[in-house]
This record gives structure tokens, C-alpha cells and sequence, in this order.
């Protein structure tokens, strides 16, 4: 349990550090080209899908990575 809790507060931490660097960078996940907003007089709709392309494909890269070992 103590190693799965450790793996799991390094990923953690390497997930702060690439969106603070990334927001650094100019990247701000979350408002990226191709994300869905639409505002009108009563409300408005948001559903970043971009960036839940992009997290999905980093989290399944990562998924093959620990599954090859």
C-alpha cells in the first residue's frame, strides 16, 4: 500500500510540474484551440474537448509505459 501511495504522490507532483511549466510556456490546458465555448445572453457552455483528447492520450502513454515492465 506504502509504494502505491508513494507512485501515486510523485505522479502527482510530475502532473503540477507540467501544467505550471506548460502554463509558463503559454500553454493553458483548458483553453486550448479547439475547445468548445458558446456564450449567449442567459448562460454559457464550455466542454474543453481538446483537452481531454490531449489528457487522455498522455494518461494512456503513461499506462503503456508501466504495462511493458
Amino acid at each position: 500500500m506504502g509504494r502505491i501511495l508513494i507512485s501515486a504522490g510523485i505522479l502527482l507532483v510530475a502532473a503540477g510540474l507540467v501544467v505550471f511549466v506548460a502554463e509558463r510556456a503559454g500553454i493553458r490546458l483548458g483553453r486550448l484551440p479547439g475547445d468548445i465555448r458558446l456564450e449567449g445572453k442567459h448562460g454559457a457552455f464550455y466542454f474543453p474537448i481538446v483537452t481531454c483528447i490531449l489528457i487522455s492520450v498522455l494518461l494512456s502513454l503513461i499506462a503503456w509505459l508501466f504495462r511493458s515492465r
